[in-house]
Formats: structure tokens, C-alpha cells, sequence
């Protein structure tokens, strides 16, 4: 898993409500390869997006990111729980 910084510099200042272009919003990716495809999924968005590489993937989630953030304020909770889960399959 990797942090995805959210843009040029974007934050989320508690005392206004409001994001902030001074500062940097850390976000957590999950990078999963798929086919042809490297596919990053922020957790704490509902935003995916592909590359040919890691790099290209993590880029292309920032670009994809930045809009998330100009006219919403940053997400509230920023520490996403990631836990192992088991699921029985047939044999």
C-alpha cells in the first residue's frame, strides 16, 4: 500500500472546514495488478485508476484526485482500518 499525496498541496483544516492549497493531504492506495494493468484504489475516496506501472497508476490516482478536493472538503476520517479477512472456498 502506498500514500497518495491529493494534488499540488491540498489539507484539510479542521478550524474552517475547509481545504487549504498550502497543504498536503495524505490518502492511502491499494495497488493491485490486473492483466495488462496496475489499478490504485484510494481507500478513505471512492476513486480508481490504472497504469502500465506502479509509478503510472499512483500518477494518474493523484490526477484523478484533484477534483475530488476543489469544491468538497477533505474527508473527516483519515485513518482507514486495513485488516486481513478470511473467506472459505470450495475445495
Amino acid at each position: 500500500m502506498g500514500a497518495v499525496g491529493a494534488g499540488p498541496s491540498h489539507a484539510h483544516d479542521a478550524r474552517f472546514g475547509a481545504v487549504t492549497p498550502s497543504s498536503t493531504l495524505r490518502l492511502t492506495a491499494v495497488i493491485t495488478h490486473e492483466g495488462p494493468w496496475y489499478v490504485a484504489r484510494c481507500l478513505e475516496v471512492e476513486v480508481t485508476s490504472q497504469g502500465e506501472s506502479i509509478e503510472s497508476a499512483l500518477d494518474n490516482l493523484r490526477e484523478a484526485l484533484e477534483p475530488s478536493f476543489e469544491d468538497e472538503p477533505a474527508p473527516a476520517a483519515l485513518e482507514p482500518v486495513v485488516a486481513p479477512s478470511e473467506v472459505r472456498i470450495p475445495a
